[in-house]
């Protein structure tokens, strides 16, 4: 774990010891260059110099990256002052000294006045003061436009481990993607995008690098043997158990923002009624080059095995006029029921009014409230985070055909659930 906003040192040896090992690594928490550069281009477009806060800043890697690549004023903020030292020296290294700003202060108790940044960056940081406390306190700073970005630890499968889940237990409780989406949508946000991390980061960026530092270490300083047998218990349980939890990359906007890929309409969602259906085979054939996804639609109204009453939605503009579709139906993992998303579609007119987007959450709700477990998707890997969809592999699902694993999602709909591993059964429709 990260320790970017601990007592600078002067307290007890076991922190001592800890700032010790990890001064001068180049990371002080799982995380890469390459992560941070995507979170930033799924956060959309910034102004031209974006003012950003990055809270729990340590040595500053991403603030860096962001003064740097992006041209943005950075307020770096760390309670460590050997952190911000490091950063100072390494901005004015490069040139970059009047795009950062330094301040000395825990992330709870930020000074800055209402809709001060544009962005609020907080990588492997979030867990000093924890994310719902993070989340309300930081909202009032955002500006008009403004977005939160935060990387937060989580469980990746409905039933970690008992002795995984006994030791996160005790040093920071987790919960899943869904408990932190509903968190986050209480205190007044809404998910934009989310995303995990790679393996790599946290073996090739964090702890190999530290691993080595450990193997120099001298026990004999004060309180490092205790530091030592805590970051090995850390490294022996990811390395053990690193498939049951992970670090998410969250994009958040309050509920305010008009996002990238909407506009001020105001959508109103229905489940299909008759009188819908020609509407609905106009939209696809509006957005598709060919009749096909119509066909397959009309193909698997026809089917009693695929069809669900209530998972055809439609967004309708406030003239009544249906202009968003999303299709949710029955398909199978291994014979385990489960739904598939698709198609999604909107004419070429209503591009990036939030029509589609509107039908996709509808429907999702409907499922969850029919006490679905999980929906799986084939689509874009950029636009269905934004609705907790997630890797299928990483549940261990796997598509009948060869598709890029980015591409093949799931969402679990009910964290108390297992969902199954294998290979889906789409419904005959589909022709797969």
């Amino acid at each position: 774990m990260n320790n970017d906003d601990a007592p600078t040192p002067g307290g007890d040896p076991v922190t001592q010891a800890f700032f010790a090992l990890h001064h001068g690594l180049p990371r002080q928490g799982p995380g890469s260059d390459a992560s941070t550069r995507l979170a930033l281009e799924a956060a959309g477009p910034l102004p031209e110099h974006p003012r950003v806060l990055d809270a729990g800043c340590g040595p500053g890697r991403s603030a860096l990256l962001l003064a740097e690549e992006v041209g943005a004023y950075v307020t770096a903020v760390d309670l460590h002052q050997p952190y911000l030292d490091s950063l100072a020296a390494e901005a004015a290294h490069r040139g970059l000294g009047d795009h950062i700003a330094l301040v000395n202060c825990s992330m709870d108790r930020l000074p800055f006045p209402d809709h001060s940044f544009d962005v609020i960056w907080a990588e492997g940081s979030v867990y000093t003061i924890g994310f719902d406390v993070a989340l309300r306190s930081w909202r009032r700073m955002l500006a008009p436009g403004g977005v939160l970005v935060v990387t937060e630890l989580e469980w990746t499968v409905s039933h970690p481990a008992a002795s995984v889940r006994a030791y996160w237990d005790a040093v920071y409780p987790l919960r899943t993607h869904i408990a932190n989406t509903d968190a986050a949508q209480a205190a007044g946000y809404r998910l934009h995008a989310h995303r995990y991390l790679p393996e790599s980061d946290w073996w090739d960026e964090y702890y190999t690098p530290l691993t080595q530092r450990m193997e120099r270490a001298d026990p004999q300083f004060p309180g490092m043997a205790q530091a030592l047998a805590a970051h090995r218990t850390e490294i022996d349980m990811r390395r053990d158990h690193g498939n049951d939890y992970n670090y998410a990359v969250y994009i958040l906007q309050p509920h305010n923002r008009i996002s990238k890929d909407e506009t001020m309409t105001t959508w109103t969602t229905h489940s299909e009624t008759n009188g819908d259906i020609a509407a609905i085979r106009d939209i696809l054939l509006a957005a598709f080059p060919t009749a096909l996804e119509a066909d397959i639609v009309d193909a698997l109204r026809a089917d009693p095995n695929a069809w669900i009453d209530g998972l055809s939605m439609v967004a309708a503009a406030p003239d009544g006029t249906a202009t968003g579709y999303a299709l949710l139906t029955r398909c199978h993992v291994d014979g385990v029921p489960a739904l598939t998303l698709a198609p999604c579609a909107v004419p070429p007119s209503a591009q990036r009014t939030g029509a589609g987007s509107a039908a996709i959450r509808a429907g999702l709700d409907a499922a969850r409230a029919m006490g679905e477990n999980f929906v799986l998707v084939l689509g874009h890997a950029d636009y269905y985070p934004r609705f907790g969809f997630t890797p299928a592999s990483g549940f261990g699902i796997r598509a009948p055909f060869e598709v890029p694993d980015e591409a093949m999602m799931a969402l679990s709909l009910d964290n108390t659930r297992t969902v199954p591993t294998g290979t889906i059964q789409y419904p005959a429709a589909f022709g797969v």
